[in-house]
C-alpha cells in the first residue's frame, strides 16, 4: 500500500543522480524526451559507422569540416577536458545539447566504456535521417541560435 516497486524507486533515484553531477557549464540540457530521441539516433547512426566518439576524434572532425549533432556528456568531470568544445561548435555553426549521463552515450554508441563526447553526421541516404532531423531541429528550439 503506498509503497514504490524497486523498480520505479531506483529510475527515480538514478535521474536525481544524474542531474546532481551534472556540471555547471551543461548547458543547454536535453529533457527526458529529447535524450531518448537523441540516444536513438546515436544508436542508429553508430550500427550505420555515422558518429564520431572521443574528444580527439570530434574535435578532428570538426576542424576538417564535418557537420552533425555534438552530443556532449553532461557529468564529465574534470570539466577542461570539453569545455572548449562548445565554444568550437558555436564558431563553427554546429549544433551542440548535453545528456546527462556519459554511460548512456556510451551504450548509445554501442561501447562498452562511458562516453564524453559524439559527434552524429548525417549523410542523405542515412536510413536515420528523420531521427537526426528531429533531434536537431528539438536542439534547435532549446538554443534558438541554430
Amino acid at each position: 500500500m503506498g509503497k514504490k516497486d524497486k523498480g520505479e524507486e531506483g529510475d527515480d533515484d538514478e535521474g536525481e543522480k544524474k542531474i546532481r553531477l551534472r556540471s555547471p557549464i551543461a548547458n543547454p540540457l536535453a529533457g527526458k524526451k529529447l535524450t531518448k530521441k537523441v540516444l536513438k539516433g546515436i544508436k542508429k547512426a553508430a550500427k550505420a559507422k555515422g558518429i564520431r566518439r572521443g574528444v580527439k576524434e570530434v574535435v578532428k572532425a570538426l576542424k576538417k569540416g564535418e557537420k552533425g549533432l555534438c552530443v556532449i556528456a553532461g557529468d564529465i568531470s574534470p570539466i577542461d577536458v570539453i569545455a572548449h568544445v562548445p565554444i568550437f561548435c558555436e564558431e563553427l555553426n554546429v549544433p551542440y545539447v548535453y545528456v546527462p549521463s556519459k554511460e548512456d552515450l556510451g551504450t548509445a554508441s554501442q561501447t562498452k566504456r562511458p562516453t564524453s563526447i559524439v559527434l552524429m553526421s548525417c549523410k542523405a541516404d542515412a536510413d536515420y535521417k528523420d531521427t537526426y532531423d528531429e533531434a536537431v531541429k528539438e536542439v534547435a528550439e532549446i538554443t534558438p541560435r541554430f
